[in-house]
C-alpha cells in the first residue's frame, strides 16, 4: 500500500560501514492528554456486500453510452483518460464509493491532508514513455536540460530526510541495516544487492526484461518463469542467505509493496520488487520518489477533467446481459433507485472478487487479497522535540511498516500540530481470516495494537496523540502467491467476454501498484476501441 518498491542499492557499498552517524534517541517533554479522540472508517464495504443478496428496486431510468467503464480507481481512471485522448467521448463511469480514486485517495483535517492508500509513486523507468508523457501533463516532469537529463518538479519530490531506520535503539539514515552488523551480514547484502543488479539488466532473446514494469512486457522465457512457481524465502534460501537484518529487509520491501512477506511471496514477485526498476530514467533524482501530503490522491486528481460530467459515484453495479448491446443494471444509493445503462462494450476496471459477484462465467478463488490498516495520528507539535521527522520513519522487526509524516512537503515551516500515517498489512496465509479480524476489531483494540508498535521508537508516544483514525481496507490489493501472476487464472481472466465486456485492474498484474493500474487501463481501452 505505500506501494512502489523503491530501495536500490542506495550507493549501498560506499555507505553500509557508515552506521556510527545515527541520530540521538528521541526525548520528549509534553504534556500528558486526559483523552483522545479514536475514530474508524473504511472503505464503503457494506454496500459492496449486497452483491450477496441483490435486493434492488426494478430500474426506473435508461442511460445509452457507447463504452461503461466500472470502477474509479487508477484503472478506470486511466482508461477515461485515454479515450477521451483518442476522441471517444461517449463514455460513462460508474463507482461504489463516494469519491473516485480507489486505493489513492485521501482523508484531511484542520492540519494536513493525508493519504487512504498508496502515497507515492517512484521515477518511472525510461521505457514507461506513457507514463512519463502523463507526469509531462500533470507538469511534474518539466522537459529536459541540455544534457537530456528530465527536469522534475522538486517541490513534488521527497525533501530530505527522505527515510530513516530505527535499529538497535538509534535513528539511522536509510533503511538498510548499517550499525553493528557482523562482516557476515555485510557479505551477505552486498552479494544481495549485486545478484540485483544482474537481474535488473537481464533480457531474453527477445529482448525482453526479466522483470520488467508493466509486468505484461516482462520475459515469459522459462529460465525466468521457474521463479514465479517458488516462494522468495525458499530461493533465497537455496542463495543460502541467511542474514537477520537481511531476511528483515526483504521481508520489510514485500510486505511494504505487497501485503505479504518473504514467507508468502514467489521469488518472481520478491526479484521484482527490486529489479523491475530500472532507475535509468534519471541520474540526479533516481533514489528519490514523487509524494504529496494526499499521497496518490494527487495523482487520481489529474484525471478527473477527463470524467467531469462522464462519471456517476456511490452507484454499485449489480447485473450485467449480453444481447446485441451490453445492459448493466446499477443501484444509485443516494436516490435508492436503479437505473439501466445499455452500453455497446463495457470495461470492468474491478477486483475480480467483485467480478465473480457480477458476471457468472467469472470466479476469483485463486485470487486472494490483503487487508490493510491505516492509522493518521494528530500529535501536539512538540512531539519527537527539536528532531526533524523523515518522510519514512520504519522500525525494525516491527510487525507494521512504519509511519509517513504527512507534513513533510508542507512549505510552511509555522505547525500547530503534526500529523503522521501508521501503514500495517497483516500477512498471513490466510487472508480471509485476516480480513475477518480486521473488521471485527474495535478502537480500543486497534489503538492498543498500533500503540504498542509505535512505542518501540517512541515510548512516549501516548502523551502526545490528540486523535487517532483508524481506515480499514479489506481486499487492499492483491498478493502475489507463487502461480498468481503468470498463472493460468490470472491469464484467463484477462480474457474478454464475447467481445463486449473487458477486464482491467492492478489484480490482473498480480502486483498493485501505480504503474500496473495506469497500463492495465489504457492498454485494455486501446483494445476496445
Amino acid at each position: 500500500m505505500k506501494s512502489g518498491g523503491k530501495y536500490s542499492r542506495k550507493e549501498f557499498l560506499t555507505t553500509i560501514f557508515l552506521g556510527s552517524l545515527m541520530l540521538p534517541f528521541l526525548q520528549y517533554c509534553g504534556k500528558k492528554m486526559k483523552s483522545m479522540l479514536l475514530k474508524i472508517t473504511g472503505t464503503h464495504h457494506v454496500l459492496g456486500h449486497q452483491l450477496w443478496a441483490k435486493d434492488f428496486p426494478p430500474f426506473s431510468e435508461v442511460i445509452h453510452t457507447r463504452y461503461l467503464i466500472v470502477g474509479g480507481g487508477i484503472s478506470g481512471l486511466s482508461a477515461s483518460r485515454f479515450f477521451s485522448q483518442n476522441n471517444q467521448n461517449d463514455y460513462l463511469l460508474l463507482e461504489m464509493e463516494s469519491h473516485l480514486g480507489g486505493n489513492s485517495s485521501n482523508g484531511q483535517n484542520k492540519f494536513s491532508k493525508f493519504p487512504l492508500g498508496a502515497h507515492y509513486l517512484p521515477l518511472p523507468n525510461k521505457e514507461n514513455t506513457e507514463i512519463i508523457d502523463f507526469l509531462k501533463e500533470c507538469k511534474i516532469y518539466l522537459g529536459d536540460d541540455e544534457t537530456g537529463e528530465p527536469v522534475l518538479d522538486e517541490y513534488q519530490m521527497t525533501f530530505p530526510q527522505q527515510e530513516r531506520l530505527f535499529f538497535k535503539n538509534a535513528w539511522q539514515n536509510d533503511i538498510v541495516p548499517q550499525k553493528g552488523i557482523s562482516p557476515e551480514t555485510q557479505k551477505e547484502l552486498t552479494r544481495f544487492f549485486k545478484i540485483i543488479d544482474s537481474f535488473r539488466e537481464k533480457k531474453d532473446a527477445q529482448g525482453k526484461y526479466w522483470f520488467s514494469i508493466p509486468v505484461q512486457d516482462s520475459s515469459r522465457e522459462d529460465e525466468v518463469l521457474k521463479f514465479e512457481n517458488i516462494l522468495f524465502k525458499d530461493w533465497l534460501a537455496e542463495q543460502k542467505f541467511q542474514s537477520e537484518e537481511l531476511m528483515w529487509l526483504l521481508d520489510y520491501s514485500c510486505r511494504d509493496d505487497y501485503g505479504l512477506g518473504i514467507d508468502y511471496v514467489s521469488a518472481w514477485a520478491g526479484i521484482h520488487y527490486f529489479a523491475g526498476r530500472k532507475n535509468n530514467w534519471s541520474k540526479k533524482y533516481k533514489d528519490q520518489v514523487f509524494t504529496w501530503p494526499e499521497g496518490n490522491a494527487r495523482l487520481a486528481k489529474h484525471f478527473l477533467k477527463y470524467t467531469e460530467g462522464k462519471h456517476l459515484t456511490e452507484h454499485l453495479v449489480f447485473e450485467v446481459k449480453i444481447n446485441d448491446k451490453v445492459e448493466v443494471l446499477s443501484f444509485d444509493n443516494v436516490n435508492k433507485k436503479t437505473r439501466k445503462i445499455i452500453a455497446e462494450k463495457v470495461l470492468f476496471a474491478t477486483p475480480q472478487f467483485v467480478n465473480e459477484r457480477i458476471l457468472t462465467r467469472r470466479r476469483a478463488s485463486s485470487f486472494h487479497y490483503v487487508p490493510w490498516l491505516l492509522t493518521t495520528i494528530t500529535l501536539q507539535n512538540e512531539f519527537g522535540g527539536d528532531e526533524e521527522l523523515a518522510w519514512d520513519n520504519v522500525i525494525y522487526g516491527s510487525s507494521g511498516l512504519g509511519y509517513i509524516y504527512d507534513q513533510h512537503q508542507n512549505l510552511d515551516q509555522i505547525l500547530n500540530e503534526k500529523v503522521i500515517t501508521y501503514y500495517r498489512s497483516f500477512s498471513s496465509n490466510d487472508c480471509k481470516k485476516a480480513r475477518k479480524k480486521l473488521y471485527a476489531m474495535k478502537e480500543a483494540e486497534l489503538r492498543s495494537l498500533v500503540l504498542e508498535d509505535l512505542k518501540k521508537a517512541h515510548p512516549l508516544i501516548e502523551d502526545f496523540i490528540i486523535e487517532m483514525q483508524f481506515h480499514k481496507i479489506g481486499h487492499a490489493m492483491i498478493a502475489p502467491v507463487p502461480g498468481q501472476i503468470f498463472g493460468e487464472a490470472a491469464q484467463s481472466a484477462k480474457e474478454p467476454i464475447d467481445d463486449k465486456i473487458f477486464f482491467a485492474h492492478s489484480d490482473l498484474s498480480g502486483i498493485s501498484i501505480f504503474e500496473e493500474a495506469f497500463y492495465q487501463g489504457i492498454r485494455t481501452a486501446e483494445k476496445m476501441l
